[in-house]
Order: structure tokens, then C-alpha cells, then sequence
């Protein structure tokens, strides 16, 4: 998914000067951001108050949108550097097209998981004829510096290891969580897992103390450690844990995200993440006047352009605003 912010500001994250080697409670209200025509995005990271949560540097949550009479998503070509994009549905399908040449289908559990490496391009949209409902979360991992300019890759997994108890199937999408292990592409120690949990049901999830953590909130009510959390909020917990309760008031979902904090500072800018301005500033140059990134064929439309960068480079602060 691109990020469509016309005004799209140059930030520097990363580094480990910020973050909470202690457990928090601190939640983040997200940023409401239009996606084209007809979707509207809840945009979690980056956030006012925090940037990255382990190598996880951008989460936008989405729907449940009624569809039925609409177009749904429709993301024109765009292009990747330096990050991994994690398509995640609870409701719906997204046709995913890129560079390479993939064409798939991510349906509801699914994982679409695309490493952009050195550079690649990719559009999604919503299938014609397409579900009524569209409910999902878009991430990037940032890629540490070893492995940022690899061959550019797509991968799809269908079936997916999880980790359950009373009330709880936790899905694990990337990383290790427990003992079960995602078949997808990790460059960083990491965890991404789906908790779906049922009305009533009280559980505590197994984390490692030397990960920092968040939980994204996709549906229904639950606790989180004791505090509540809405859909389409999200709770950073900071690190030195080594369990997380859980508590459904209602059938809920959620999202675990963590890891070890990242230690590079990376720029983030548009759909970029690299290491100075003046190689986003190339990054842009090239997808408006260059190959390097590639075509996208079959998409019924034609490809993103870049928004203008600032007139400066921003100055380099750390992983918190």
C-alpha cells in the first residue's frame, strides 16, 4: 500500500536512544488519511508521540468498509525501497500486481508479503466483482542496512503456524511467537501475530523481555494488560516483558507487533526508506524519470506520481517525536 500523503514531510527514525526498556501502557490515536477515491486509513505509525515499534515503521488499519457500491481500494503503481510490505485482511481481497510480474489474490488470513529490496514497484486494488465488506492493516517492516538493497521478491502464504489457548488462536504472520515460526522472510528478529480471541476469554501471551511491543486493535473490545482498547486504536507496551494478558469483553481481533529495537536511524519519506535525504531525493528522481523501479502491467490506470520533497532536509530525531 503507498502512502498517498501529498504533503509527505521527510522523517528520520530508528536508533535505540528512545526507546522504553521498560513496560508501558501508552496508547496511540491514529491519524485519519484518505487512500484514493473511496478508502479512508487509520494511520498508527508513524505517530505523533512514536515512530517505529521494533523494525515495524508504518501501520495503517482500514475498514470494515462497505464495499458493495464502491470501487474499494484502488492504489495505483507506486514504488518500494528499503522496507517490506505485510498485507493483512480479516474481511475481503486485494489483487496485488508488481514488478516482478507476480499477480495474487490475498484473501482473509493470508499473508502478502512483499520485500522491496533495492527497488520495486506494485499496485492494489479491490477484484471486480469484489466481497461487500473490506477490513485489513497494511505494514512495513523497515530492512536493516546488511540486506536493504536485495533482490526485490514477493511471497504468499496460506497456511500459517499458530500458537493456541482457552478463547485464543494467535496467528503468527512474521517472526516466532512460542515456539511456532511464520514461513515468511524475516531480516530482523521480529513478531507479527493475528489474536483472535472470543467473548469472556482471559489469556497471557508468552513475549520475550528483550522485545519492545504494541497491539493494534482491529475489532470488538478487549483489555490489553488491563487497559481497554478500541478498534482501530493501538498500545505500545515498550520492552521487559515476558507475558502479556489479554481479556475479551467482546469476540475481539488483534494485532501483536514487535521485536528488537531497530538500531539504525532510516528516512522515511512517501514510500522510501533509506539513510540520507539525498538518497530519498534520488529515490524520487528515479521513479519519475527512470527504469530503476520497473512496470506494473495490467493495472487499468496509470502510475503514482511522487509528491514534491521539502524545500530542507529535515534534521535527524530519534524515534520519538
Amino acid at each position: 500500500m503507498s502512502n498517498l500523503d501529498r504533503q509527505a514531510g521527510v522523517s528520520v527514525c530508528g536508533g535505540r536512544g528512545f526507546v522504553v526498556a521498560e513496560p508501558v501502557r501508552e496508547l496511540l490515536t491514529p491519524r485519519r488519511v484518505q487512500l484514493g477515491e473511496s478508502t479512508e486509513v487509520r494511520r498508527l505509525l508513524p505517530n505523533l508521540g512514536r515512530r517505529m515499534v521494533g523494525a515495524w515503521a508504518f501501520v495503517d488499519h482500514y475498514g470494515p468498509d462497505d464495499i458493495a457500491d464502491e470501487p474499494g481500494m484502488q492504489v495505483p503503481p507506486h514504488p518500494h525501497m528499503g522496507l517490506q510490505t505485510v498485507s493483512w485482511l480479516h474481511d475481503g481481497e486485494v489483487l496485488h500486481r508488481d514488478s516482478l510480474g507476480s499477480l495474487q489474490h490475498i484473501r482473509p488470513r493470508e499473508l502478502g508479503l512483499m520485500t522491496s529490496g533495492r527497488a520495486i514497484s506494485h499496485s492494489e486494488e479491490s477484484p471486480k466483482p469484489h466481497a461487500r465488506f473490506l477490513h485489513g492493516a497494511q505494514l512495513w517492516v523497515a530492512l536493516p542496512d546488511a540486506h536493504r538493497h536485495v533482490e526485490p521478491h514477493f511471497q504468499h502464504h496460506t497456511d500459517l503456524p499458530a500458537v493456541t489457548a482457552p478463547g485464543l488462536t494467535a496467528t503468527v504472520i512474521l517472526g516466532e511467537l512460542d515456539g511456532a515460526a511464520s514461513p515468511g522472510t524475516a531480516y530482523t528478529p521480529i513478531v507479527g501475530a493475528d489474536l483472535a480471541l472470543t467473548a469472556g476469554a482471559e489469556a497471557r501471551l508468552p513475549l520475550d523481555p528483550d522485545f519492545e511491543y504494541a497491539v493494534l486493535s482491529m475489532s470488538g473490545e478487549a483489555q490489553v494488560d488491563g487497559v481497554p482498547v478500541v478498534a482501530g486504536s493501538m498500545l505500545y507496551l515498550g520492552c521487559g516483558r515476558t507475558e502479556l494478558p489479554l481479556r475479551a469483553d467482546s469476540d475481539a481481533g488483534l494485532m501483536l507487533l514487535g521485536g528488537e529495537p531497530f538500531e539504525e536511524e532510516i528516512v522515511m519519506w512517501w514510500n522510501f526508506v533509506g539513510r540520507s535525504h539525498e538518497e530519498i531525493e534520488q529515490a524520487r528522481s528515479d521513479w519519475m524519470t527512470s527504469a530503476r523501479f520497473g512496470d506494473v502491467h495490467g493495472y487499468d490506470g496509470g502510475r503514482l506520481p511522487a509528491p514534491q520533497l521539502p524545500p530542507v532536509a529535515l534534521k535527524p530525531r530519534g524515534r520519538v517525536r
